[in-house]
């Protein structure tokens, strides 16, 4: 099974994808959000090189686990690339996600400016990875 996550933004979307076996999720690309909402050829491409079999879309939370500000928009978002792509939508946690990234890439020695164009595609890797794990565990609890 592969997913398809993406960090949906007002001006960028992240875009992260898993491997065949669902286990191992890589960051891919950052597109500017109106080439993904709109479906462009930009992001056409990223999802014909991986067919995926389901979209992992970040949902805005707050620290204590209700709904951000950002969420519903986020999610309508999500729901509509779904159903233009004909693949089912889920959501992942994305607390914290882009805090993690920023502290990743300041480690790899990136500037700020640097930063800018992936730290949304590894936001993205970051909790379809968490996604991935959990439903690994539910797997090996015999769960669905």
């Amino acid at each position: 099974m592969v997913a398809l996550a993406l960090d949906i933004g007002d001006v960028r979307v992240g875009i992260a994808v898993s491997d065949r076996s669902g286990r191992v999720a890589m960051p891919v690309k950052v597109l500017p959000a109106t080439e993904v909402v709109h479906i462009a050829r930009s992001f056409r491409q990223i999802v014909e090189d991986h067919e995926p079999d389901v979209l992992v879309c970040g949902r805005p939370q707050t620290m204590a686990g209700t709904d951000g500000p950002q969420a519903e928009r986020v999610m309508a978002t999500a729901r509509e690339i779904g159903r233009a792509l004909d693949l089912p939508v889920v959501f992942a946690d994305e607390r914290l996600s882009s805090r993690e990234a920023k502290r990743i890439l300041r480690e790899k020695g990136l500037t700020e400016r640097k930063m800018r164009g992936k730290v949304d595609m590894v936001a993205a890797s970051l909790f379809l990875q968490a996604w991935l794990d959990a439903q690994d565990r539910k797997d090996e609890h015999g769960a669905e």
